[in-house]
């Protein structure tokens, strides 16, 4: 009897925009990548050239979009929509400056206890979390055996990631996912998830399915 082939998950983070480690940009439209977003974006599409990707799905934000954008064309896919791929929903933060929000007493939990946070006017991680792993297994179940790309944000895959490995919440901001990152998660037939790697900026990554 053959062995049915896992389905693989790529979770790529967007380029980076003008904003990038120094605003909580959340779901503010109008922020697109910046020139070096760009470039970020064309070199993701030449990473995954080689692998049988047969979907693309991406938070309907401008900056993954636009980071779906070049591996779209590559492999002549229309990209997906996905509205459980979309970034945290910050509230109140959204906007707001990383430096400023970091004097904060609640920017404490936010790292160490994110479980029990929920930000003001907005969602909890754990309700990102929840989102985000049900987006995945939609997408799974509609390519069993396949490769699929997820475009999506930092705070969101981390938490899918942490997720797969069985790992806290409360742990999960000690994953790094750096823009234009991929992460990929194995989905066996009948089997637990694997993580096959994160925040990969490697030049190819036409041996995941070998492994």
């Amino acid at each position: 009897m053959t062995t049915p082939k896992p389905t693989l998950v790529l979770l790529v983070r967007h380029g980076v925009t003008p904003t990038t480690g120094t605003v909580l940009p959340g779901r503010a439209p109008g922020l697109h990548l910046s020139e070096r977003g760009e470039r970020q974006a064309e070199r993701v599409a030449e990473r995954l050239d080689g692998l049988a990707l047969e979907a693309l799905y991406t938070s309907p934000l401008e900056r993954t979009r636009e980071t779906c954008a070049p591996t779209a064309s590559r492999f002549e896919l229309e990209p997906i929509e996905e509205p459980g791929l979309l970034e945290c929903d910050f509230g109140d933060w959204t906007g707001a400056e990383l430096s400023t929000l970091s004097k904060l007493p609640e920017w404490t939990t936010v790292q160490r206890a994110p479980s029990t946070f929920r930000f003001p006017g907005g969602e909890s991680f754990a309700e990102m979390q929840h989102r985000i792993v049900g987006a995945i297994e939609r997408v799974r179940r509609a390519h069993l055996g396949g490769v699929v790309a997820c475009f999506s944000h930092a705070d969101p895959i981390k938490a899918a990631l942490a997720y797969a490995m069985g790992t806290h919440l409360d742990l999960f901001q000690r994953i790094v996912v750096s823009p234009a990152s991929v992460s990929v998660i194995s989905f066996p037939a009948n089997e637990a998830p694997a993580v096959l790697t994160t925040n990969s900026t490697a030049e190819s990554l036409v041996d995941l399915r070998a492994s």
